[in-house]
């Protein structure tokens, strides 16, 4: 059981979090966001809090709200990932999301370490939201493939994309379960998986995903499509109720009958404050050729 959490990530920092918040910093500017998982009380005074922040997210209803500014800062900004040399453009979103979840950056390194010296390597990103695996394994030298259900995500991905000085990333809105299904007919495979999939989603056409009612369903398929003989795969579980054993029973049969490395844990990120905010399970399989 590996708890990982990024150590080289200078533009972000979380500051502290507690209260059901958190405090963050995403290069020169500091936001206060909901944060479900931190259930104990804030380390710093909510005085502090807002005498850092530049801007407050409050919601509206579950899933949208808007930006109250405390100072003066642009709705949109980038930040870098330094040690790949990626280049993420933020934004206030309706959704309180700013287009990065920063705890991902120990994927991205191993992504990145693992697809290096693999120049025709294929990699698939599911779920993939603004792109920071896919631009990672792009930068490595991989023959990228990024699927996600939502046009302006999959846009703003291919502006990181940009941003960073990479090209020639295969970009596909399209429902990531239908996806995955279509290459196990097809017969294709991928040295290179990542999905981080949401507990609740929606595909392009209205497919509906729900975490604990399709997982299965989708790692049956994803291990169909992923090489045999030399592999990386990551799955990630951001839900209140899983343990880091789902993923270890999900990719364990496989790890057996193959003889890969099987690795679980939690993502964290740990906050000046002290306090360390959990942000998800994971396991990973990984064979090298």
């Amino acid at each position: 059981m590996q708890l990982l959490t990024p150590n080289n990530f200078a533009d972000y920092e979380l500051i502290d979090c507690g209260d059901f918040e958190k405090l963050e910093r995403f290069g020169k500017y500091i936001t206060i966001r909901p944060e479900p998982q931190a259930v104990w009380p804030k380390i710093y005074s909510n005085q502090e809090w807002e005498k850092l922040a530049h801007v407050k997210f409050i919601p509206r209803s579950s899933s949208s709200g808007d930006w109250k500014k405390f100072k003066q800062m642009p709705d949109q900004w980038t930040i870098d990932y330094a040690p790949l040399k990626l280049t993420f453009r933020l934004g206030l979103t309706s959704f309180k999301h700013v287009g990065i979840f920063p705890e991902q950056a120990v994927n991205w390194d191993k992504i990145y370490s693992f697809l290096k010296d693999k120049p025709k390597a294929k990699f698939l990103n599911l779920f993939a939201y603004t792109g920071g695996a896919s631009i990672a394994a792009k930068a490595a030298g991989a023959d990228v493939t990024h699927v996600d259900s939502i046009k302006q995500v999959v846009t703003w991905a291919n502006e990181n994309m940009k941003n960073s000085n990479l090209d020639n990333i295969r970009w596909l809105v399209d429902d990531a379960l239908k996806f995955v299904n279509k290459e196990v007919r097809r017969g294709n495979f991928y040295q290179g998986i990542i999905l981080d999939p949401p507990a609740f989603g929606h595909g392009p056409n209205g497919e509906k995903w729900k975490l604990e009612d399709n997982i299965s369903e989708m790692i049956n398929g994803v291990l169909q499509i992923l090489d045999p003989k030399e592999h990386l795969l990551i799955l990630n579980a951001y839900s209140l109720g899983f343990s880091a054993l789902v993923p270890e029973n999900l990719l364990n049969p496989f790890a057996q009958k193959n003889k890969s490395k099987l690795d679980i844990g939690e993502l964290y990120l740990n906050a000046k404050s002290g306090v360390k905010l959990p942000l998800g399970v994971w396991g990973s399989l990984i064979k090298e050729a």
